[in-house]
This record gives structure tokens, sequence and C-alpha cells, in this order.
């Protein structure tokens, strides 16, 4: 008995990981052609490629969960195909245990993307993101197209990139009034952390009084914020590319400023229950083997996986923005596609039993 689990464990193993890397192939070759559409400055091929690599971390999460589906799926359905599924039942092996075998793998890739999500992509997309933004002048533009806008009080403030080291590039302010009216708009090209505050290096701010202007320069300035590296380097990136630590913090900090931390907390609940989605995804796909699709051709499985996939991935983009717009808990937004596929890998196994 231990060799047939080790022998489908080894199918839909091998399947899972061949999964991921024609996905991943597939994903880097593009995002690559991509990039080379903001090649300009300091920022070249050789960077692009770089760039493309550091980010490598998060798209090998972002793709786990459909290497697990899509394993089981072809896995099992290269076994049913050959009728060694029919073999290994007629040996008298439960259907329970065979499932719980092809369920091992994907708890490993549940464990991967728990380490990778939370330890390893995170702080390689910020190297990133600060590595792009600099390399295409960060200090010398004024609110580029990259970069994060962050509100703090009356102030809003851009800044073109974030490194991981405590130092900014490009940090535009603009300080309004109650009535909404631009009081002061300020430039530094670059900022240090000292501890406790930031100093503002090459500075300059123009302050609107009435009908006139006035200029101020300054090689070097103090500046006071609420904000520190820990919490910036969480604006730097998506909130889906955080980890659940770094949602949790800023979250917390938008909470304290009176702002709207709802994208942050639907982040942080997707991360939280990605372990359980990707199970649940898998157990779906074993379903499928056992019932519905148990005797039709391999492209036919492999086209259902990416239909239901793509459902389950849809099911979630759209519940996501519905819960900021209306409102309601964003974990509803999260549990109700787990539940619902869940239900429905139930019910294809209790009718494969």
């Amino acid at each position: 008995m231990r060799k047939i689990d080790h022998y489908v464990m080894r199918n839909v193993g091998g399947a899972m990981l061949l999964v991921m890397v024609v996905v991943l192939s597939l994903d880097l070759i593009f995002a690559f052609v991509a990039e080379l559409d903001d090649t300009r400055n300091n920022y070249q091929i050789w960077d692009a490629l770089w760039y493309v690599a550091l980010t490598l971390p998060r798209r090998i999460y972002d793709y786990l969960p459909l290497g697990a589906f899509m394993g089981c799926l072809v896995g099992l359905g290269s076994m049913a195909s050959s009728s060694e599924l029919t073999v290994i039942r007629a040996a008298g092996v439960s259907l329970k245990r065979v499932v719980w075998s092809a369920m091992k793998p994907a708890l490993v890739i549940v464990l991967v993307g728990v380490l990778i999500g939370e330890y390893m992509a995170p702080p390689a997309e910020r190297a990133a993101q600060s590595y792009k933004a600099v390399a295409l002048g960060a200090g010398k533009n004024v609110a580029v197209a990259h970069g994060v806008w962050h509100r703090e009080g009356d102030v809003f403030m851009h800044l073109n990139a974030v490194q991981p080291n405590g130092v900014l590039h490009g940090i535009s302010m603009f300080r309004f009034n109650d009535q909404r009216q631009l009081m002061a708009a300020s430039f530094a090209e670059r900022a240090t952390y000292k501890g406790d505050h930031w100093m503002l290096e090459n500075s300059t701010t123009t302050r609107l009084e009435g009908d006139s202007t006035s200029r101020e320069e300054n090689k070097s300035l103090r500046w006071d914020t609420g904000l520190s590296p820990s919490v910036l380097s969480v604006l730097i990136v998506k909130p889906e590319n955080l980890s659940m630590t770094g949602l949790y913090t800023y979250a917390s900090y938008l909470g304290d400023q009176e702002l709207n931390a709802s994208p942050y907390w639907l982040a942080f609940w997707k991360k939280a229950l990605m372990p359980l989605g990707t199970g649940v995804m898998a157990l779906v796909a074993i379903s499928f083997i056992f019932g519905p699709l148990r005797s039709v051709t391999m492209g036919f499985r492999v086209f259902t996986g990416l239909l239901v996939g793509l459902l389950f991935k849809y099911m979630q983009d759209l519940l996501g923005p519905m819960s900021l717009v209306y409102g309601f808990n964003p974990v509803l937004a999260v549990v109700v596609p787990i539940a619902v596929n869940a239900a429905f890998g139930a019910v294809l196994m209790r009718r494969a039993g």
C-alpha cells in the first residue's frame, strides 16, 4: 500500500511541478517583453531582466494555487486515462486513501506558498519596485507615474521610490487648508531616516499666501512624520503582494489615521485563507477525476480545469471590489468562493464514493 501511496504522490507532485514550470516560463517571457516598453534613462535591458528576476517569488506565490489544482487534474487524469486508478481501486485501495495521497503534494504546495508569501515575495517585490524607480530617475522628477501616494492629515505626499534601507527618492508634498486650497508645495530629491525623523536633502518649498508666493530652498531639512521605514516598505508594493504582518501593520496604521483600510484587510484575509482555498481547489480537481471527468480526454480535462480555475478567480475578483464598494465584511468576499467550491467538490466526491 505504501508503494501505491508514493506512486500517486509522485505522479501528482510531478504534474504540479510541470504545470508551474510551464506557466512561470510563459509569464516571465511576457513580463520581460512588457518591461522593454519602460526602458529609458538608466533602466535598460539588463535592468529589466533583473527586475523580472526579483519578481519571481511573487509570481511563484501567485501561481501556486493554479499549480496545485492543475497538477491534481493532470496527474490523476493521466492515471485515469491509463486505467491505473481502476487497477488501484480493484486492488482494494479505498477512495479516501487515494484522495489523501493526492492531497499530500497539495499540502506541500500550501506550505511552500505560506513561506514564500510571508518571507520571500514581499522583500523581493520591494527591492524590485525601488530598483526600477531609482533606475528611471526617481529623484529628478515630481510625482512620476511610478511610486505611491499617501495622505497624512492635511498633507498629500507622493514618493517616487522607497528603498528597503530607509532611503526615499523624489518626495513631493502638498499641504491644503480646510477649504481644500493649496497652501504649500514642496519637493525633495532624497530623504534618509534618522531614528525618529527624516532628513530631506535638496528640498524646495513654495508657499502660497493670498496673491503672493514665496520660495525656500534647503540643502538639508528635518521632516517629522508618522511614517517609518517599516510602514513605507508596505506602501511601495500592492496590498496583495505584502506579507500578512505588513498588511496588518499598515491596515492598523490607516485606522489610526482614520483612513480607509479595507483594501489591506481584504488582501490580509486573502493571504490568511490562501491555504484553505488551495486545498479546496485541489479537492475539486480530485473530485472531477473520480466523477464526471474520469473517462474524457486529457485536453478536455485541462480545458475544464482552466474553466473552473478562472471561475474561482473571477468570483474572488468580483466579490473583493464589491466588498469595498458596498461595505460588507471583506472576509465574506474571500470565504464565499471557497465555500462554494468546497460544497461543489464535496457533492462530486459523495457521488463518486
